[in-house]
């Protein structure tokens, strides 16, 4: 028989509420009361409740919110399904009265499935009581055969035994949603019920509302596809399938790394990255490929989805194949134009080319293809911490979503500059300097090709003996008063370095670090003798390679006396701490040991051991390191570091090891760019405001990890490549020495057919000022304007002065030599 609201049997009854039980609630659930109230007729066994609340327990109306979709319950439908009217079913009676929930009440098993039907209940209770009355789990599982009954909550009420419990498995696997032991009380059964409205109820309504959002994306004509955060696809809309020409269905489970793609742009992975694992969407244009194998250009959004613990659970691209119609929308994303960020500009502009600031990142014409972005998220991988340049792009897209065109079109030319992994390098045309872009490709690149089957390995130079002439001093006073007056004001910038190394017998290093260290007091703080400093020394200097035309021990001095004279300015000695000035003058004096005259490009194109080792990634750099600590460590006599506590020495190394790294060339824009940026600009800043507030904040600012790293950083490289600062005759022999050494890798580059990494380095042709001239304008006058403005240097930058104009000099009177011809 049917169940229609009119029918007032005892086997099959429908109520509303009425007044409830003593009890006052006030519980926020879905459903409204209804406007009439309609008793429901007593039947044998039942007690009418009795009104004394005047209705305070109503469950109060509430609209239900399902993230930006918001839409109105009706008043809860409660099925009872009991094969007798007892105590427990009219405890069920009485609460949802109290409620006012709608109730229908049904003896007969028979008719359960049409009356749900009829009404579609949300809440189905069914006695679980008595298996042999009526079988519920059979009954449950009819219920859930019907296609209505997805979104039901079902209820079975079962005995309260005292026996261990059994599994709910076969109970759960019916189709019922959960459980309740038999407890007649009204209050307990009004409790399951707000229960079960403000948590099944609610979800299995939000679950329903989905099949409207379903049904928008199964109509969308732009194609939309749901991945895990796993990159397991999880929906693909039929438009999405109809653009890839895959089947219904044939989508759903794959990884996206099976799904065939076509972009070439594989570096820019790392920009969609930056967006989506941080929350915030990506937008661009890429290419990938139908399952026939054409290829195809698409306008894709990709949105991250945060779900449980706050972290992203799903990704949605949004994807449109770009064509005529869109041509308009593709050209805004995508196109860039030319671009020139000049942030600014130093002092001595007198001495620098025109065409070029090492502060300026310049933008070259690009086409579409140079916004070309990768669909596949499989290989991005994850990246919980939000760097600061992510910061940076994440502010620019939030600032493009409501621009207009123009200002879109500029921020995705910022953008472009942003996501290029040579971020700090400055960009120009070979054609304007090519002395300038042999330095920068010789000095600035790990290699530039291989040779298949290249097997050369750079010769071992055989290392000149030590000479006997020349005893090791014992200490300080044992000095031959030559060399104790060749290192007497070695305090001075203009110290003569090659006095010292003439009368050493090339052994500088020895005597010049025994002093240096002596007056930094490094023998107390690292706890050792002045025997074992003195045989670190030895040991150090006899793995510098004299037949360097450059890079030897004289070198190594010359850089350990240039830090030690930065160390001695007042602005770092307030800066640094104690363990930076031991970590700067060990670094400074190990920085190229075992150097063999030749650039990493040269190591990586003769597949050199070391070029091997290291991965042809900072290669030399590398080695110079890691070949000082094995040294020092492995000899007892020599081991400078024994007798320091462990984290100290742990601290120490850190910071030798990333000293001696900064000195690599190809991150010298990044550095320097980083020191202005973090330590200038912050500096010129804070002076500006009231001088007694902005001491202290300078001070703090300046004596964080990150900017003493900042500053010593910036100390040895402008230490390592000081020789334009130099006095002028110091300077002209640093030029011969560093070009002959480039002029013997060339030659050799040559004889051994590998490439020719700084071609105009050729003995037979080069322009000695030219190159000098490059070198300062490219490399030193931005950095060395840098460092002045923080330490205070007024005599290195009259000494560089001095010297581009004496390059520039001998250049425009169009000679090729060190020094003018004798009049």
């Amino acid at each position: 028989m049917g169940c229609a609201p009119s029918i007032h049997t005892s086997e099959n009854r429908t109520f509303s509420h009425s007044d409830g039980e003593d009890e006052d609630v006030d519980v926020d659930v879905p459903g409204p009361a209804p406007r009439s109230i309609q008793r429901w007729s007593t039947a044998p066994g039942l007690v009418e409740p009795q009104p004394r609340d005047n209705g305070a327990s109503k469950v109060s109306v509430a609209d239900v919110q399902f993230g930006p979709m918001r839409f109105h319950q009706d008043q809860l439908q409660v099925l009872l399904v009991f094969t007798k009217e007892d105590s427990q079913c009219n405890g069920f009676h009485r609460a949802c009265e109290k409620a006012g929930f709608k109730c229908t009440v049904t003896k007969e098993v028979q008719t359960v499935l049409t009356c749900f039907q009829d009404k579609l209940h949300d809440i189905i209770i069914i006695d679980h009581r008595y298996p042999r009355q009526m079988d519920a789990e059979t009954l449950c599982r009819s219920i859930r055969s019907s296609k209505f009954s997805e979104n039901t909550v079902i209820v079975g009420v079962v005995r309260r035994v005292d026996k261990e419990e059994s599994s709910l498995m076969p109970f759960l696997a019916a189709g019922f949603t959960r459980r309740f032991i038999e407890n007649p009380n009204v209050m307990a059964c009004y409790n399951e019920l707000l229960q079960l409205a403000c948590g099944e109820v609610r979800s299995q309504l939000k679950l329903r509302a989905c099949n409207s959002v379903f049904t928008a994306l199964e109509k969308s004509q732009e194609a939309i596809e749901i991945t895990s955060e796993d990159h397991i696809i999880q929906y693909a809309n039929p438009a999405f399938e109809s653009t890839m020409g895959y089947q219904s269905g044939e989508l759903i489970g794959k990884e996206l790394a099976q799904v065939p793609i076509n972009e070439k742009k594989g570096d820019l992975l790392d920009a969609i990255n930056s967006c989506v694992t941080v929350d915030k969407e990506w937008q661009g244009v890429y290419h990938t490929q139908k399952k026939n194998g054409d290829n195809i250009q698409q306008n894709v959004k990709i949105i991250p989805v945060v779900g449980q613990g706050g972290k992203i659970r799903h990704y949605v691209s949004i994807i449109r194949v770009c064509n005529g119609n869109n041509k308009v929308e593709t050209t805004t994303e995508c196109v860039q134009t030319d671009s020139q960020t000049d942030n600014q500009a130093g002092k001595h502009k007198d001495r620098r080319k025109h065409s070029m600031d090492a502060k300026a990142v310049s933008s070259r014409t690009s086409d579409v293809s140079n916004q070309r972005r990768h669909s596949s998220l499989a290989r991005i991988h994850s990246m919980m911490i939000e760097a600061p340049i992510t910061k940076v792009i994440n502010i620019i897209n939030a600032a493009q979503e409501n621009s207009p065109v123009p200002v879109t079109e500029a921020l995705n030319q910022v953008l472009d500059i942003l996501r290029t992994t040579e971020l700090y390098s400055p960009q120009f045309n070979a054609q304007d300097d090519p002395h300038a872009t042999d330095l920068v490709g010789g000095l600035m690149s790990d290699g530039l090709r291989r040779f298949s089957g290249n097997e050369y390995i750079l010769a071992t130079k055989n290392l000149p003996p030590l000479s006997n002439n020349l005893a090791t001093p014992v200490s300080l006073h044992d000095v031959p008063p030559r060399i104790a007056l060749a290192i007497e004001n070695e305090e001075q910038w203009d110290f003569d370095i090659f006095e010292l190394e003439v009368a050493t017998q090339n052994r500088p290093l020895i005597y010049l670090g025994l002093k240096t260290f002596a007056r930094f007091g490094m023998c107390e703080f690292l706890q050792c003798s002045e025997a074992t400093l003195r045989s670190w020394f030895q040991m150090i200097e006899s793995n510098y390679h004299s037949s360097n035309p450059y890079h030897n021990s004289t070198h190594a001095a010359d850089v350990l006396h240039a830090t030690a004279y930065f160390l001695s300015r007042n602005k770092i000695k307030e800066t640094l701490d104690r363990i930076d000035e031991v970590a700067a003058l060990i670094a400074a004096t190990v920085h190229d040991v075992d150097h063999p005259g030749r650039t990493n490009s040269f190591l990586c194109n003769a597949g050199n051991q070391l070029a091997v080792l290291y991965n042809d990634t900072a290669v030399l750099e590398s080695h110079h390191v890691a070949l000082a600590f094995q040294l020092t460590l492995e000899n007892d006599q020599c081991n400078i570091f024994k007798q320091m506590e462990r984290n100290d020495y742990r601290t120490l190394r850190q910071s030798i090891i990333d000293m001696v790294l900064a000195t690599e060339m190809t991150k010298h824009f990044e550095h320097v760019n980083k020191f202005i940026n973090s330590i200038n600009k912050p500096l010129t800043a804070q002076e500006s405001e009231e001088p007694g507030r902005s001491l202290e904040d300078i001070k703090a600012m300046l004596k964080t990890p990150e900017s003493r790293a900042l500053i010593k950083r910036m100390m040895i490289k402008c230490a390592d490549v000081s020789n334009p600062c130099r006095p002028l005759e110091h300077c002209i022999e640093w030029a011969a020495r560093i070009s002959e050494e480039y002029f013997s890798q060339t030659d050799e580059e040559k004889q051994l057919d590998l490439p020719v990494v700084m071609p105009v380095f050729d003995r037979n042709t080069c322009s000695i000022p030219k190159s000098q001239i490059s070198f300062i304008d490219y490399f030193i006058t931005d950095m060395f304007d840098a460092w002045d403005a923080f330490v205070d240097l007024p005599n290195l930058m009259q000494h560089l002065d001095d010297n581009f104009r004496y390059w520039k000099g001998l250049d425009e009177k169009k000679l090729r030599s060190l020094r003018p011809p004798p009049e």
